[in-house]
């Protein structure tokens, strides 16, 4: 397999803490590495057919068949009132380079969305194991919803942890009809404790949650939270992966479970430990049609879109970083943001720091 990094496609840039590249045909992720304590943490995954020649053939849409790393959807999900592939064009479609620097790269997509003009900056921290980025929207029409779009993949499984939340509620229908590990349109106020499809519970913080399942759930953020962040703890990685971002931006947490529920092509059953972190302002997986009426979320008075207009301009910020696990670290408890230190603390109580943008995440 070629090496991201080295592919004449991609446009790749460093810094002493880690390695990004980027694919400008769609605007997404291909590599992520971060150097921490002698170590290199790459927390992202690459579907297995990325590579394979007979997956052209199939009716994919670019983002489905070069799924890999993060990618940024407007709008997210189904994709029923433009057409447009799912996840919208700003995740299938090209970007033009603006700028390129040392740890950084910033784009313009080419094409608009509702009108709307969107550029991308991503920028690696030079002292720390963190990716910033930031879209920002500008113009356009009509409503429109976005999501970033980040997965992990994990050998052995790991524990999830999340910032307080309202409650959680799961689609109406399943991804994948039969293979749901969790109970359709339920709602919970406890992780731990999540409805299946057969009647008991499961530990939501437990991942994967079952076996060759395809779920979704949607984490609705906790009135007036300073910091939306998700962390995961990959046990045969060792280390902690996490995601941050602004609630007010993003209300919602989506958390895709693909753990080799798909059997049709290119998908074949091996598509396995893999969690999508999906922070939007969406109405689930409900699709945008839905987001912009009634729908689950809306009614219980969530903001499930952005409203574009001439002279608007929204800005969405998000954060992935990655350390090794320190000894003994099994739950992670919180993670702040005080100035220009970022503190991550385990539930009994002891804490890491990391060096950080002050004001990044300031309206």
């Amino acid at each position: 397999m070629t090496e991201p990094q080295s592919d004449p496609r991609f446009l790749t840039t460093e810094t002493p803490a880690g390695s990004l590249t980027v694919d400008p045909a769609l605007g997404n992720i291909r590599h992520l590495a971060f150097h921490a304590d002698d170590r290199v943490i790459a927390p992202l995954h690459a579907a297995p057919w990325i590579e394979e020649p007979e997956s052209d053939a199939l009716p994919l849409a670019p983002v489905e068949r070069h799924l890999s790393g993060d990618f940024f959807c407007a709008p997210f999900g189904a994709n029923d009132l433009d057409a447009a592939p799912i996840h919208g064009w700003s995740a299938n479609s090209p970007w033009a380079l603006l700028d390129r620097g040392a740890g950084s790269l910033a784009f313009r997509l080419e094409r608009p969305v509702m009108g709307a003009r969107i550029e991308k900056t991503l920028r690696l921290a030079p002292d720390a194991p963190l990716l910033y980025q930031r879209h920002e929207i500008a113009g356009g029409e009509g409503g429109l919803t976005v999501a970033h779009h980040p997965m992990l993949r994990m050998a052995e499984g790991g524990r999830i942890d999340v910032s307080p939340k309202r409650f959680a509620m799961t689609p109406e229908l399943p991804l994948v009809p039969g293979r749901n590990r969790l109970a359709c349109a339920d709602e919970t106020r406890d992780l731990a404790r999540v409805l299946t499809s057969r009647g008991d519970t499961c530990d939501l913080h437990r991942f994967p949650p079952g076996e060759r399942n395809e779920d979704f759930i949607t984490l609705v953020e906790a009135d007036d939270s300073p910091l939306g962040w998700t962390a995961v703890i990959r046990e045969a990685e060792d280390d902690i992966v996490f995601v941050l971002k602004n609630p007010a931006q993003l209300p919602v947490t989506m958390l895709w479970i693909s753990n080799g529920g798909r059997d049709f092509p290119p998908w074949n059953g091996r598509h396995r430990g893999v969690l999508g972190i999906e922070d939007g302002c969406a109405a689930g997986a409900g699709g945008h049609r839905a987001a912009l009426g009634e729908n689950p979320l809306a009614a219980r008075g969530v903001r499930t879109r952005i409203d574009l207009g001439p002279g608007r301009r929204h800005r969405i910020d998000h954060v992935i970083g990655a350390v090794p696990r320190p000894a003994g670290w099994t739950e992670i408890g919180g993670i702040a943001i005080s100035g220009d230190r970022l503190t991550l603390s385990e539930a009994g109580g002891e804490s890491l720091d990391l060096p950080f943008q002050a004001g990044f995440f300031d309206a």
